[in-house]
């Protein structure tokens, strides 16, 4: 099994910055593509970011490109969401999920362990 734990979340003002931490253990090398995700009230959950462990390829939504930056430990043991520039409309509970495939997907369902999220507030 994959454990997933988020954190780094909180209240900020917009323009503001935040870091998110995702601690990975257990079976990692179970995973091949780590990715973020949010979910406000009410709305479904969506991408919002995904790298792969081996190479560090990147992928993002485009209402984040230019703003955050994913990045992970070449040891598989975390991945980090750094987000810059935030929105009001960014805020969210952000979910940290890895991928039991090489392939990149945006889809929720395609990922197959998740964290229990880290709540981002952001102020206008």
């Amino acid at each position: 099994q994959v454990q997933l734990v988020e954190s780094g979340g909180g209240l900020v003002q917009a323009g503001g910055s935040l870091r998110l931490s995702c601690a990975a253990s257990g079976r990692t090398l179970r995973t091949y593509v780590m990715g973020w995700f949010r979910q406000a009230p009410g709305k479904e959950r969506e991408f919002v970011a995904a790298i792969s462990w081996s190479v560090g390829s990147t992928s993002y939504a485009g209402s984040v490109k230019g703003r955050f930056t994913i990045s992970r430990d070449s040891a598989k043991t975390a991945v980090y969401l750094q987000m810059n520039s935030l929105k009001p409309e960014d805020t969210a509970v952000y979910y940290c999920a890895g991928r039991g495939s090489p392939a990149f997907t945006y889809d929720a369902r395609g990922y197959d362990y998740w964290g229990q999220g880290t709540q981002v507030t952001v102020s206008s």
